[in-house]
This record gives C-alpha cells, structure tokens and sequence, in this order.
C-alpha cells in the first residue's frame, strides 16, 4: 500500500468486523490506498474474492497484482450493478470508509484542504462536471444557504450565502483563497480552522452527492448481503454516521420500521457489538482518525 496515499483508519477492528471466510466473497467498496483490501487479502483463502471499488482515477495506481482481487473504477452507488456485470449476486461481507481519503486533501489542486489556495473543484471523480466552482458560483442565493446548512451544520448558512451571492456579481468566485476572502467576516482568528472545514465539508458533499450516494449503496446492502454476512462501515461526521446508524436499527431513513402480521418489527440487518472509535494510540498516530467511527452490522 501507498501510505503517501491514504493510512487506514481503524483497520484490524473493520476487517475483523467483517468475520471472514477463507472462500468468501468481500467487497471494499472505498478502495483507496488499498490498506483494508491488503489486509482483507491475507485473511482469505486461495478460493476467496474480493472485489473493490473507487470512483477517483488516482487509487487506480494502487490496484494490487492478486488474481483474487479485481478494482472497478466506479462510484459505489453502483455497486449491485457492477457486481451482477461480474457475475456476483450474492457477497460475504462489504467494508466501507467514507472518508476522503489523505491524498486528496493533500493533493493542492483537488481544492479539498483548507492549507492551500486552489480552483474551487472538490471533484472526487473528475469526470464530473459539478465541480465547487459551479455550486458557489452557480447555485441560488437559497440553494447555496441549504448546502451551507445541510451538510455544513452552519447557524449563519443564510448570511453566508448572501455574501457569496454578493460577491459573485462584482467577479467569479474561483479558488479557495478567494471563497476565504468573501467568507472572512465568518472566520473569527480562534475558530476560522473549524468554520472553514464545516464550509469545506459542505460544499465537498454537494459536489460529489455524497448523502445521496450513501442512501443509495445502503439500500442495495441488504439483497446483496448473503444471511450472516457483515457490513463493516467508517464515518467521520454527524450526517454520514446518523444515516448508517439509522439504516442498521430501522432498515430504512425515515418514518417507523415496517413491522410483520404479529407487530414485530421486521429489519434486515442486526448490530454486531457497540461503536467502535480509533484508540488514543492510533489518533497520535494519524489525526484524521479521530472523528472516525466504526459500526458493524450483520444480514438476518
């Protein structure tokens, strides 16, 4: 694996969460560097498979020469497409880490990191044509409020956008540093680090239909999953890990479980153990871990 490229994050717990078979069939649907594929790999046997997926061309670079393994280049809200493309109808265990992974934030130009100035893109894959340029640009007044307060958490989402909105008419909006100019009166000097990566967050998960994504591969998690099967999934933020929390206990997002003729409520998948968070060793070892948050849950 490419450490530069990204350091896994809770790597033994998520892929012990997922109870392997040596002849199993695994999915890592958030390829990567490729940390939780290589270790997935060690513990199957020679009739394993293990399938992954990324939708940023870069991972390509990471793909592992295992004549078990195969990577597809795609977005995993394809996954039960591609899968059945491939011959496979049914999987032993899918592990997913939703975080943007280190290479793209420290890669300048992506424009994901809040150290450096670039074009305003946030693109995960670049073929893509809604980059960051387009939605602050771009989006109403009142659009851009929702995604600054959706997905940013941010109190002062209506001012916000009504200074980008101001802005934008004198001249475009292009790059961060210029984002961080308009935005300057919201950054007070002790909190500008926090607020800046809450617009960030934002902005970023509108750009790559990040909750629409996740909505979509958890729906298809349940047909795929064989009976006893694992789902091993890392959060990083309030939003991502309330969808999934929700998605294990009801089966769905919103409204009540659906309930069979006697009144018990009647879910596909089931906890396996409590939330599981990055040990303090491993936080003083890799800072982007700790936010992270481990759930693991089981195909009834």
């Amino acid at each position: 694996m490419n450490s530069a490229y990204h350091n896994p994050v809770l790597l033994q717990e998520s892929v012990d969460g997922l109870n392997i078979k040596q002849d199993g069939v695994y999915v890592d649907v958030t390829f990567g560097g490729g940390g939780h594929s290589r270790e997935i790999l060690k513990r199957l046997g020679e009739s394993g498979k293990l399938f992954a997926f990324d939708q940023d061309e870069d991972a390509l670079q990471n793909a592992i020469n295992d004549d078990r393994f195969r990577l597809i280049n795609q977005n995993f809200r394809y996954l039960k497409q591609y899968l059945k493309f491939y011959g496979i109808r049914k999987v032993d265990g899918i592990l997913a880490d939703f975080g943007v992974s280190s290479h793209q934030f420290d890669e300048a130009e992506r424009g994901f990191s809040t150290r450096f100035n670039a074009d305003l893109d946030m693109r995960m894959d670049r073929t893509n044509t809604l980059s960051a340029f387009e939605v602050v640009n771009a989006y109403s007044q009142e659009d851009l409020a929702a995604v600054l307060f959706q997905y940013g958490e941010l109190r002062n989402a209506n001012a916000m956008a009504k200074a980008i909105a101001g802005a934008r008419e004198q001249n475009p909006i292009k790059t961060t540093d210029d984002l961080k100019s308009v935005l300057g009166k919201f950054l007070p000097k002790m909190k500008e680090n926090k607020i800046l990566a809450q617009i960030y967050q934002a902005i970023r998960i509108e750009v790559n239909q990040e909750m629409e994504a996740l909505k979509e591969f958890l729906m298809q998690v349940p047909e795929l999953l064989d009976q006893g099967g694992r789902l091993s999934m890392i959060s990083y933020h309030s939003l991502e890990d309330r969808l999934v929390k929700r998605f294990i206990r009801d089966g769905r997002f919103e409204g009540e479980p659906e309930k069979d003729f006697y009144g018990n409520i009647s879910v596909p998948l089931k906890k396996v153990g409590g939330l599981i968070t990055p040990s303090a060793e491993e936080i003083a070892q890799n800072n982007r871990a700790r936010s992270a948050k481990l759930r693991i849950a089981e195909r009834l």
